[in-house]
């Protein structure tokens, strides 16, 4: 009876042993499916065509879901075949399809390319990321996040479809704003930057005294000229007759003003560039604006930045990321910007705001494409050359970029 009963114990214990061994594995493996997917290249896009060529070339047909994006849908217009662009996910390129060098650890949590929409405006693109970095979903400490996405340029600087890689981002906004028609006698443009104590407002010429933090971002300049030399020699879209009449014939109107300005790189072709960002929620338009935007360029980078592209969410992206970075979930010096030029920020000589606002400039399909060309250049070289990217930028011979 004992016997039979010290049996009965060894197997009740022997059973209690593997229900909780089989617990514990079962926990495991949902562990390991569960952990945070890590990706080398992440691509942040803010609307949904600025994704499309990057999802049909690049073959992104994996989603995952991220609470916190936004909830549109982008309808594509250049790959219907792509279909519907939901926001709510990350498109990713499938680990099984991945060509890059393995290196020991790589895995079914390792992706060579993501991309990601945040949606337009300084609202959706700061939360957006935010929710993204924080989500747990992904592992980004050694990813590489490249902005991407398209522009207004400054037709002294470039043209439709030029492709220009940021060393400083800058806020336009951030400041006093008066109307134009009531600024004080003299100034160009009704603004200024914000004063210190009461009376004691500068001047439109002088930088401002009190200053929020998020004005300026100064990207990783060794990563900026890897990024530019990898991508200078590029032939752009934009160039072709057949296809391209329209952004053609627009880059022939902006003859030079007679005001000491130089429009001839709006009348040459597209090419790669390294210059600054502008970025605020305000679409705005023509001469006196892109004045403005030199000058606060100049002014909150002592003299170090070069305004050429104008859009609406950079500074925005760029907080959310540097948060992420301060709280060690991805590393600031592993982030690029890219902007493409669809439009001028001005009209061509003797037209209006107003009316450029209301007129096709033929950039919009050409500065789509060099987004993707010249930003997939710089992904795949990360991805297929992984183990030279992990530990950091591989060496590149500096440049030395003078600002106008």
């Amino acid at each position: 009876m004992k016997r039979n009963r010290l049996f009965s114990f060894i197997a009740l214990c022997a059973s209690v042993f593997i229900f909780v061994f089989g617990i514990g594995s079962s926990r495991s493996a949902m562990a390991d499916n569960d952990k945070p997917l890590k990706t080398k290249v992440l691509v942040i896009a803010m609307f949904g065509s600025e994704s499309e060529f990057w999802i049909a070339n690049e073959g992104l047909t994996e989603q995952v879901a991220v609470p916190g994006l936004s909830q549109s849908v982008g309808s594509p217009i250049f790959n219907p075949a792509i279909g519907p662009i939901p926001f709510n996910t990350v498109k990713c390129k499938p680990a099984a399809t991945n060509n890059s060098d393995k290196k020991e650890g790589d895995g079914k949590q390792d992706r060579d390319l993501c991309i990601v929409v945040t949606d337009i405006g300084y609202a959706n693109a700061a939360s957006s990321i935010a929710a993204l970095v924080q989500s747990g979903k992904f592992d980004l400490r050694e990813t590489y996040i490249m902005i991407a996405g398209i522009a207004g340029v400054d037709p002294t600087d470039g043209t439709l479809g030029s492709a220009a890689w940021a060393r400083y981002s800058i806020d336009f906004g951030l400041a006093h704003e008066m109307d134009s028609s009531e600024k004080p006698a003299g100034w160009p443009y009704g603004y200024t930057g914000f004063g210190g104590a009461p009376n004691n407002i500068p001047a439109w010429n002088q930088p401002p005294r009190r200053t929020i933090g998020t004005e300026v971002y100064h990207l990783n300049e060794m990563l900026g000229n890897k990024a530019f030399n990898l991508t200078k020699n590029l032939a752009l879209f934009g160039t072709n007759p057949a296809t391209n009449g329209v952004a053609i014939a627009t880059r022939a109107l902006y003859v030079d003003p007679g005001d000491g300005r130089s429009f001839a790189p709006a009348r040459a072709n597209p090419t790669v560039l390294q210059c600054d960002s502008m970025a605020t929620d305000t679409y705005w338009h023509g001469a006196v604006l892109s004045q403005r935007a030199n000058d606060w360029a100049k002014l909150l980078t002592s003299n170090a930045a070069n305004y050429c592209m104008t859009e609406e969410e950079d500074n925005a992206t760029l907080t959310a990321l540097k948060r992420g970075a301060n709280g060690g979930l991805l590393n600031f010096d592993r982030v690029a910007l890219l902007r493409t030029a669809s439009n001028f920020d001005q009209g061509y000589p003797g037209l209006s705001p107003y009316a450029s606002l209301n007129r096709t400039s033929g950039g919009f399909s050409p500065s789509l494409r060099n987004a993707w060309l010249v930003g997939s250049t710089v992904a795949h070289d990360i991805a297929n050359n992984w183990s030279a990217w992990q530990t950091g930028v591989p060496a590149d011979a500096p440049l030395s970029v003078q600002p106008k």
